[in-house]
């Protein structure tokens, strides 16, 4: 069998940027164990997989060791592929997921996401996550993830966890966050438990924290940047029970998977 693979870089305005994520679109369903195969073999954060519907398409997204509910970049990365290479002529894509609709609206060189919100709540500490860390945040909240708050943003960059620890919490992800110098927060994101010791950029994760900051600041439209290695920058408005992100994307290459 062949089947077509794209590798993109999400929320980058160029290659070598962002957060890679492989998407493979498809005329049908394969086998999951298959759909599981081919994320564990590319390696990478996020490989997103998408069929054709009644609305729109189905997708779904598998890290290198399991399938998630919700991933921001390899849903740019997908609306990307579909507007640029599949040559879509409407102005919105329509994704039924595992999360439900979500909605890419192609906004001259952004895209422009439409997904759930998830507002966090204050939670006790656990021990593994703060020693995970190396350091106990000045406040933390949970929703999907763990929601670490510290005090600053060089904090934030100096931070070496123990990605064995963490990936003995329960929930899927920690993500850490602070005030920006530039830009209104700034983050990153940490998944061992999924197989993802540190995620490049994470769209998903601005579901918690587009809540979170527009709540202490008093405004609903923020920028923010994730401090990772590669790093990438987004742009974050909340909408009553949702939020809605925006970045570019790049094709970094075209393949064709043959097994």
């Amino acid at each position: 069998m062949k089947i077509k693979q794209y590798q993109v870089d999400a929320f980058a305005s160029r290659a070598f940027e962002g957060n890679p994520a492989a998407v493979c679109p498809l005329e049908s369903w394969l086998d999951d164990s298959v759909l599981q195969a081919i994320a564990e073999e590319n390696n990478l954060s996020e490989t997103a997989f998408f069929v054709p519907s009644g609305r729109g398409f189905r997708l779904r997204w598998f890290t290198p060791a399991r399938e998630v509910d919700l991933c921001g970049h390899a849903t740019l990365a997908s609306a990307h592929i579909i507007f640029e290479t599949l040559g879509y002529s409407r102005d919105v894509i329509t994704f039924e997921t595992r999360s439900g609709g979500l909605f890419v609206a192609r906004k001259g060189k952004l895209l422009e996401m439409d997904f759930p919100a998830r507002v966090p709540v204050p939670c006790d500490v656990p021990q593994a996550l703060a020693r995970g860390l190396g350091q106990r945040p000045i406040a933390l909240l949970a929703a999907d993830d763990y929601l670490a708050v510290f005090d600053s943003e060089a904090t934030v960059r100096a931070l070496k966890p123990d990605h064995g620890l963490l990936g003995e919490l329960d929930l899927r992800g920690v993500i850490v966050t602070a005030p920006g110098t530039d830009v209104d927060f700034v983050s990153r994101f940490f998944a061992p438990r999924f197989g993802v010791p540190e995620d490049p950029v994470t769209g998903s994760a601005h579901c918690e924290l587009a809540p979170y900051w527009a709540a202490r600041l008093g405004r609903n439209i923020l920028r923010a940047r994730q401090v990772s290695r590669r790093g990438g920058q987004l742009s974050c408005e909340l909408k009553g029970d949702r939020v809605i992100l925006s970045g570019e994307a790049v094709t970094f290459m075209a393949a064709e998977i043959s097994f």
